[in-house]
């Protein structure tokens, strides 16, 4: 009987956060945003993948991290992670694994990754600066910009937390105006993600 209950409550739950989501507009949101970035996502992974055809990417990175001193490696992923984020941490964090104190390496790669993130955040609030784009962004896109920073934290936390460039979620949130303190807890997360692929790449389990 209580376990019914307790179902039913769950539920009910469930479809309360669902109505909520629907009547502020979140997955009308959440779906604007899908539809808009499509096109350059598809640009971006064609552009890759034509790239890669005629020079090994993965490989030059691989190279890249066997030429350079440790602390190049990390200026070079920092750089990285600040500026879009293009480059997948995966082939860093193989690389930490190969140092002498591997959870070092890591958690200098999650930190350089997190922080890289917050600066992002300021060159999108400069991009905002720009006359042209802050009159585009106020008077075009003012009912987006409106959704766009109630449901700012998700955006983080998908950078944050899935394979995604990170550094781009950030420079969206400053174009918003999202709250750096929040862009700052929520982008805490990234320390998470990189804590998992450490425990999947070192083989703790």
């Amino acid at each position: 009987m209580k376990g019914k209950l307790k179902s039913k409550t769950e539920k009910s739950r469930i479809q309360l956060l669902h109505q909520y989501y629907n009547y502020t507009g979140f997955y009308s949101f959440v779906w604007q945003a899908v539809r808009k970035a499509l096109p350059f996502i598809a640009l971006l992974v064609v552009a890759i993948y034509c790239l890669n055809h005629f020079f090994d990417i993965n490989a030059a990175l691989i190279r890249l991290t066997e030429t350079l001193p440790a602390y190049g490696v990390l200026i070079f992923f920092f750089v990285s992670e600040t500026l879009l984020g293009l480059i997948p941490p995966e082939i860093f964090i193989a690389w930490s694994g190969k140092m002498h104190s591997p959870w070092l390496f890591l958690t200098i790669l999650a930190f350089a990754s997190y922080i890289g993130g917050l600066l992002s955040y300021w060159i999108g609030v400069a991009i905002t600066k720009i006359p042209t784009v802050h009159e585009y962004l106020e008077v075009k896109m003012a009912k987006q910009l409106k959704n766009s920073r109630k449901w700012g934290g998700f955006l983080i936390v998908v950078g944050a937390l899935l394979p995604l460039p990170f550094s781009m979620s950030c420079i969206a949130a400053g174009i918003i105006t999202f709250p750096f303190k929040n862009v700052v807890l929520f982008g805490s997360l990234r320390l998470l993600r990189f804590l998992a692929y450490g425990l999947i790449i070192f083989h703790i389990f």
